[in-house]
């Protein structure tokens, strides 16, 4: 070995570290919100002058924002506080069977605007395309007009996404099948796309910021107009499974004298639980599903309450068959489900606990999630943002 290629080696390792260390510091001040500097080499096991230039790296890169150091509490001088920056912003795409919708969210979790198109129609592939690349255009103007810096897209999506490529191999109720969205969506915009299951991206959000956090094993699942998907986080990480597809819940067996279901098998959650259920028993139609709760808090009437009581059945089985699977700390319902969760209290749980082995049930806590409506927009922007949290000195 010559000696030079032996005196590049340790630079190339002190290189190495020093990203890896400055994407450590990004992560905690863009997962956990403001901390002190004091903090952060606490978390972190580096030194105080270590986390001071890292610190320091990562204003000059505009990814992180120094304030001022809070009032003193004790012996010592407080250390400034660190955020991740709001101007550095991920558009977040949900195309959905009546609109397409974009949000814009920074690096520390603000929601800088919302822009959504309503549509008379199911799109087609292309033409939710067309609708994403004119909202991108619009948002991109703007931020860039508040000065803000657009790191990348990810398209979150009621159906099964190859996450490598971002083809969307089928979603039902949008009647995509092998259809790509992310390379074309990619070229239009100049700008990197992801796409993944929207219930995935679910979990992910619920999991960091809602109430899934602190825990480590969660089930999310997700109920709308588009069926119900579920996603998986077991030992902190994400469930994938070989292909990217693992947590199709809408589709678990729940009822062998049940309805078939689009994707041929009968007796599938979504077709025993669904919000077009719910909301003809309520007399609501698809635009007042917001209206859904309020109904069932005044007293559903006989035709509701018994359209609740299979709902709340056939999802006790569907949780039952995931917690004797994964083990859970926490199931997490968003959408209509949470709604039905909100209405019928610890009825779900109880039936859950009466079909599942004592020591899988005991601890196990079933709740609305958190974030609603903004859920599927910030799983999306933490895919859009995943590769500046990887290497803060890329791009």
């Amino acid at each position: 070995m010559s000696e030079a290629s032996t005196a590049s080696r340790p630079v190339r390792t002190t290189d190495v570290v020093r990203r890896r260390n400055l994407a450590r510091v990004l992560r905690l001040v863009h997962e956990r919100g403001p901390m002190p500097r004091s903090a952060l080499t606490r978390e972190t096991g580096l030194n105080r002058s270590t986390v001071a230039a890292l610190v320091g790296e990562l204003v000059d890169l505009g990814l992180v924002v120094e304030g001022d150091a809070p009032p003193a509490t004790g012996v010592g001088r407080p250390s400034a506080t660190v955020s991740a920056s709001a101007q550095v912003v991920a558009l977040g795409i949900v195309p959905e069977i009546d609109a397409v919708t974009l949000a814009v969210i920074g690096l520390d979790g603000t929601e800088h605007e919302r822009r959504t198109v309503r549509t008379t129609s199911v799109s087609t592939p292309g033409e939710a395309l067309a609708i994403a690349t004119d909202l991108v255009a619009a948002a991109t103007d703007q931020q860039r007009d508040a000065g803000r810096r657009v790191v990348g897209i990810a398209v979150s999506v009621p159906g099964i996404v190859r996450v490598g490529d971002g083809v969307v191999r089928y979603a039902p109720h949008l009647a995509w099948r092998d259809e790509a969205f992310a390379a074309p969506l990619a070229d239009r915009t100049g700008l990197p796309v992801r796409a993944a299951n929207d219930a995935n991206l679910g979990v992910t959000a619920e999991f960091l910021y809602g109430a899934g956090r602190g825990a480590t094993d969660v089930v999310y699942v997700n109920g709308g107009a588009s069926g119900i998907g579920g996603g998986i986080i077991t030992g902190g990480r994400p469930l994938a499974g070989a292909a990217g597809y693992a947590g199709e819940l809408g589709h678990t067996f729940v009822a062998a004298n049940g309805i078939r279901c689009h994707c041929g098998a009968v007796g599938c959650l979504e077709t025993e639980a669904s919000q077009a259920a719910l909301l003809d028993a309520a007399g609501l139609g698809i635009d007042e599903a917001d209206r859904l709760g309020d109904v069932l808090a005044d007293g559903p009437a006989p035709a509701l309450a018994a359209v609740v009581d299979r709902q709340v059945t056939a999802l006790a089985v569907a949780i039952r068959n995931v917690v004797h699977t994964v083990n859970p700390d926490v199931v997490v319902l968003g959408g209509f489900l949470g709604t039905l969760l909100r209405h019928v209290g610890t009825r779900l749980e109880d039936a859950v606990r009466a079909q599942t082995m004592t020591a899988m049930g005991e601890d196990l806590r079933i709740v609305p999630a958190e974030l609603v409506g903004s859920v599927l927009f910030r799983g999306a922007a933490e895919l859009a943002f995943a590769s500046v949290l990887a290497d803060p000195t890329a791009g």
